[in-house]
């Protein structure tokens, strides 16, 4: 099975936001774990000498001096925005909220902090309020680019596809040809135009002459998930090993590519790549299917300690999850009944190609009629081409 960690469009590195903090880090949550020997080593620091600990360093310092310099307390948060895309670690955006805090309680902040606060606010699922803080600055400052950019990121979450295209239209004279190109064609490829969009953006990348590598990256990540919905093994593999090759890959992209090494039945990649990156939820996921998938002895304890994670955020009332664990519990446990309830609660809250494979992958297991209903509505709905839940939709039509 191949589920997604979750993705949003990336940060414009000129502008040095990131829109896309669920993809990174939503689903990415790693629960306190208590260790059993007092030699085990939970988690290895990065050192001060690490460039992206300096950097961040230095920029606490400066905000340290002047807390409520908002150019200050930005920066910072925008640099902490990144570290959590990269890592994968949430922890740096509890960090970013507290650079934001003289800001983040206030109704109408600056056009900044709001932007900041909207993109935070994705990250727990907040998509409303994450709208109101944007919608309040395209009204003040229609030239916004990344508030257009994480507005069209919102909207084609929670499924309004025909708000994210007029938001990406509203790029056009704004920003880059790429970007634009880019906006459109991740909804375009949802919505029943899979073919055209994945040529038009292979074009526009190819004439995008200088392009900043993170958002060559995004282009080539896309491309290579377009690729894949539409059967193009190659093509996908080959734009999927260009994103790699793109400095400091993040959690998402590692996390598509080892989705993607799953289908296809190359579980032995997957345990290579991902036997240091365990800390992070949803790659510890996508390694304990490499290890059940070869019949390691390993699998069960590491789907235990997934277990004990979702059991600790359900606890604290943390829903983001719903998704990824959804897919434990359909591939790793095998409870599709429980698996359906959960992929039909993740559902009412975003609809990615991701959330709608775990809802047609357990409604097939479970014969679930009202999650099968839910699905095929959606699907005739948009138009929707994907090669993996294609070849499930006789199995839905079947159930009574």
């Amino acid at each position: 099975m191949n589920f997604r960690i979750n993705r949003r469009l990336p940060a414009l590195p000129v502008l040095l936001l990131v829109a896309g903090l669920l993809a990174c880090c939503a689903d990415a949550v790693a629960i306190p774990h208590i260790p059993t020997d007092g030699k085990q080593v939970v988690e290895r620091l990065p050192g001060r000498t690490d460039p992206a600990q300096r950097e961040l360093l230095r920029l606490r310092a400066a905000l340290a001096a002047n807390p409520t310099e908002l150019a200050a307390a930005a920066r910072l948060a925008r640099r902490y925005i990144e570290q959590a895309r990269t890592d994968g670690d949430p922890r740096y955006l509890g960090y970013a909220q507290a650079a934001l805090q003289p800001w983040w309680n206030a109704p109408a902040p600056p056009d900044e902090a709001l932007v900041l606060r909207a993109t935070l606010r994705q990250s727990t699922h907040q998509f409303a309020l994450a709208l109101q803080d944007l919608d309040i600055v395209v009204r003040r400052d229609s030239d916004n680019v990344q508030a257009w950019l994480t507005r069209a990121t919102v909207q084609l979450v929670t499924g309004d596809h025909a708000g994210a295209r007029a938001s990406c239209m509203r790029l056009h004279s704004r920003a880059s040809a790429l970007v634009i190109e880019t906006c459109l064609a991740n909804i375009a490829s949802v919505s029943g135009q899979a073919r055209a969009s994945y040529v038009r953006l292979k074009g526009a990348l190819a004439t995008a002459s200088g392009a900043d590598p993170a958002i060559k990256r995004w282009v080539e990540t896309l491309l290579a998930e377009m690729a894949e919905r539409a059967g193009q093994d190659a093509e996908a593999e080959a734009y999927y090993r260009k994103a790699l090759a793109e400095p400091a890959p993040d959690s998402y992209l590692l996390g598509a590519w080892c989705d993607f090494l799953l289908d296809r039945g190359r579980a032995p990649e997957v345990i290579t790549l991902l036997k240091d990156r365990t800390r992070v939820d949803a790659l510890l996921l996508r390694y304990a299917l490499a290890l059940k998938a070869v019949g390691a002895p390993t699998a069960q304890a590491q789907a235990a300690v997934l277990a004990s994670r979702f059991e600790a955020a359900m606890l604290r009332g943390d829903t983001v999850h719903q998704r990824e664990q959804a897919r434990f519990e359909l591939a790793l446990r095998g409870d599709a009944t429980r698996a359906t309830r959960l992929a039909l609660l993740n559902w009412a809250v975003q609809k990615e190609p991701a959330d709608l494979r775990i809802l047609v992958e357990s409604a097939a297991a479970s014969g679930d009629r009202l999650a099968a209903s839910t699905a095929g509505e959606w699907i005739a709905r948009t138009g929707i081409e994907e090669r993996a839940i294609t070849a499930l939709l006789p199995a839905l039509r079947g159930r009574p």
